[in-house]
C-alpha cells in the first residue's frame, strides 16, 4: 500500500505567478525534506481582479439592454475565471515537478478563489510551516523590497512562517537573533527540536547593550542549543539591532535568519515604524519570522 503523509503537518508554500515562484518552490522543497513533511502549493486567485476592458457601459438603458448587458458581463467573468484557474494549474503542475525534481515525494497543489491574509488564516489550523516569497507578483512592476501582504500575512498567522529572498539555495549556516523574549525563547526550544536544522552551525546574536541579564539569557540559549546538539557561536554585540544583524548576517556567511516578528501592535507600528520589516528589509537571506 503507498505510503500516506499526515495533511495536518504540512510545509505550505503560497505562491502566485511571478518569477519568484521558483525560489519559494525550491526553498519549500528543502525545507519540507529536511523535516519529512508534506509539501503542497497554494496559488490564491483573487476573487475581485481589477480587469478594464475599456468599453464604456454608462448611460441611460432599457431593461432588455440591461439584462443583456449584465449576461454578457457575468459571461465575460466565468471565461476570465476559467482562464484563470487554468492558467494557475498548468503553473502549478511546474512547480510540482521541480519539486519533485528536488526530492519531495509527493507536492500537492491547490488553487483557491479569495484573499491572501483570509485563506492563509482559514489553512493555518494544519500547517507546520509556511513558506511565502518576500516580494510578489505585485513587485514586478514596482521597486518595492518588500512584498505588500508580507506584513499583513505575518501579523494574521502564529505558526512560523519563513520568507524568501530570490537565487534560494540550500543553507550551510544559520543565525538566530536573540533577544531574551518569550518569543525568542519559544524559538530556541523549537530550533533544538526541529529537524529542519540539525546538523547545520549555528550562530547566535544577542545586540544591545551588555549587562548581567542578557549575558545569563545569551548563555541559556546557547547551552539550550548545544545539548541539542548544535554547533554554537554565541556574541553579544552593542549597538542597533537592524544594523549588527545586517553587518552580521554578511561577515559571518549567514545562509538563513530566525526572529521573531511583529511583537508589537499594528497601531504602535504606525505610529513607531515596524522593527520587524525594517529588518526583512536589511537581510538579504531568507529569514524565519516566530510569532
Amino acid at each position: 500500500m503507498p505510503i500516506t503523509l499526515p495533511t495536518d503537518n504540512k510545509v505550505l508554500a503560497c505562491v502566485d505567478r511571478s518569477h519568484f515562484a521558483d525560489t519559494v518552490a525550491d526553498c519549500a522543497a528543502w525545507a519540507a525534506t529536511r523535516m519529512a513533511a508534506p509539501l503542497e502549493f497554494l496559488h490564491i486567485i483573487d476573487r475581485h481582479p481589477e480587469i478594464g476592458s475599456g468599453e464604456d457601459h454608462s448611460g441611460a438603458i432599457g431593461i432588455d439592454a440591461q439584462e443583456h448587458l449584465l449576461h454578457e458581463l457575468s459571461e465575460k467573468d466565468a471565461t476570465t475565471s476559467r482562464a484563470a484557474r487554468e492558467a494557475g494549474r498548468i503553473f502549478l503542475n511546474r512547480l510540482r515537478e521541480r519539486a519533485v525534481a528536488a526530492g519531495v515525494a509527493a507536492p500537492d497543489i491547490r488553487q483557491r478563489h479569495g484573499e491572501m491574509e483570509e485563506t492563509l488564516v482559514e489553512q493555518e489550523a494544519g500547517v507546520r510551516l509556511f513558506v511565502l516569497g518576500r516580494r510578489g507578483e505585485s513587485a514586478e512592476a514596482t521597486q518595492r523590497d518588500l512584498g505588500g501582504n508580507v506584513e499583513r500575512v505575518v501579523r494574521a498567522l502564529h505558526k512560523p512562517i519563513l520568507t524568501v529572498t530570490e537565487n534560494f539555495r540550500e543553507p550551510r549556516r544559520f543565525m538566530i537573533a536573540y533577544d531574551g523574549s518569550s518569543i525568542a525563547r519559544r524559538g530556541i526550544e523549537m530550533v533544538a527540536a526541529s529537524p529542519l536544522f540539525k546538523g547545520l552551525p549555528c550562530h547566535l546574536l544577542m545586540s544591545g547593550k551588555a549587562s548581567v541579564e542578557a549575558e545569563k539569557q545569551l548563555a541559556w540559549a546557547q547551552t539550550a542549543l548545544a545539548e541539542a546538539g548544535f554547533a554554537v557561536e554565541a556574541e553579544l554585540v552593542p549597538g542597533d539591532a537592524e544594523s549588527t544583524i545586517a553587518r552580521t548576517v554578511k561577515e559571518a556567511e549567514i545562509d538563513l535568519l530566525i526572529m521573531g516578528a511583529y511583537a508589537h501592535s499594528p497601531i504602535r507600528s504606525l505610529l513607531f515604524g515596524s522593527r520587524t520589516s525594517d529588518l526583512l528589509r536589511a537581510a538579504t537571506v531568507p529569514t524565519l519570522l516566530l510569532r
